[in-house]
């Protein structure tokens, strides 16, 4: 084969450090388009980001050549660096995340109802689903900070 194909589709979730409530709403909409546009610049397809004030999940499309811990760290480092100087001096991601490969449609309805599951669960509640769901282990002491 001369070149290499692929449909890789990651759902990534990302929470603030310490998981503060950071994402403030004046500025979640812009960080979930610049969020967007670094997967654009890796040649990946962002199908859906969402969040709140304290984590973001988003669903991506990605090339074979990108694996999901660069994909993570340059997510992560870029989003950063802009949301520190763009609209808060002190915002920072968790050191993890978490990923899993997933289907579209559930995955999408998931992200699009996020409000609504917080109003279910805590984040930590959500996000410990999520690895058990997804098969990921996990030692509840690195999970947080």
């Amino acid at each position: 084969m001369s070149h290499t194909s692929g449909n890789i589709l990651l759902h990534f979730i990302f929470s603030t450090e310490r998981r503060r409530p950071s994402i403030k709403r004046a500025f979640r909409d812009d960080l979930f388009a610049y969020l967007g546009g670094i997967v654009r610049e890796i040649n990946g397809t962002a199908l859906i980001i969402n969040g709140a004030n304290d984590h973001v999940p988003m669903l991506i499309r990605v090339r074979p050549a990108h694996s999901a811990a660069e994909i993570a760290r340059v997510v992560k480092a870029n989003s950063s660096r802009w949301a520190r100087q763009k609209h808060s001096a002190g915002f920072a991601w968790q050191t993890g995340y978490g990923v899993s490969e997933s289907t579209v449609v559930a995955v999408t309805k998931y992200i699009a109802e996020q409000e609504e599951h917080l109003k279910k669960r805590s984040f930590q509640e959500e996000f410990v689903a999520f690895l058990k769901k997804n098969r990921v282990e996990y030692d509840p002491k690195y999970i947080w900070d």
